[in-house]
């Protein structure tokens, strides 16, 4: 039981230090190259770094965000047609739909891997970055949507299944 208790606990710590720890923190960076950037254009001579810093960090932030709304359903929905059904549509609308994502995700997974290691050869130009670790977020992005996507799915099978409606 002790055990359980432990691993559900580093779970939840690898869960927080990709969809709150890493966006915070990339977010800040990519504020702070944003102001650096500011400050030199406008009162001594332009940086090329910023830029480039900033384009990869928000690739991180976003990525690693979109895992956190994922986390408690907070993104963006468009819901017209979904809050008129009935609690059973809904239930189907949303199995159907969370099955399309999940089977769409793990088609894309390995090619998507295969090519985030192919640009492992490439370098950003000023900061010599390799592509790879630039656009390695969106592997994390993928395995976690899966997962998140696959227990919700798991959720309203069992919904259904009982008759919780």
């Amino acid at each position: 039981m002790k055990k359980k208790k432990f691993w559900k606990r580093v779970g939840i710590f690898i869960l927080d230090f990709f969809e709150v720890f890493t966006p915070a923190i990339a977010f800040s960076l990519l504020f702070i190259a944003f102001i650096v950037q500011v400050f030199y254009r406008y009162f001594l001579v332009p940086l090329t770094w910023p830029l480039e810093f900033t384009l990869i960090a928000f690739i991180w932030t976003t990525l690693f965000g979109a895992c956190f709304a994922m986390r408690d359903s907070s993104h963006v929905k468009f819901g017209l047609i979904y809050d008129m059904a009935k609690p059973k549509t809904k239930i189907w609308m949303r199995i159907i739909g969370n099955f399309l994502l999940i089977i769409s995700f793990c088609i894309a997974l390995f090619p998507t891997y295969r090519y985030i290691d192919f640009m492992s050869f490439k370098r950003s130009n000023v900061l010599k970055i390799p592509m790879n670790i630039a656009f390695s977020p969106f592997i994390v992005f993928m395995l976690i949507m899966i997962g998140r996507i696959g227990y919700n799915l798991f959720i309203d099978m069992k919904k259904l299944y009982r008759g919780e409606l």
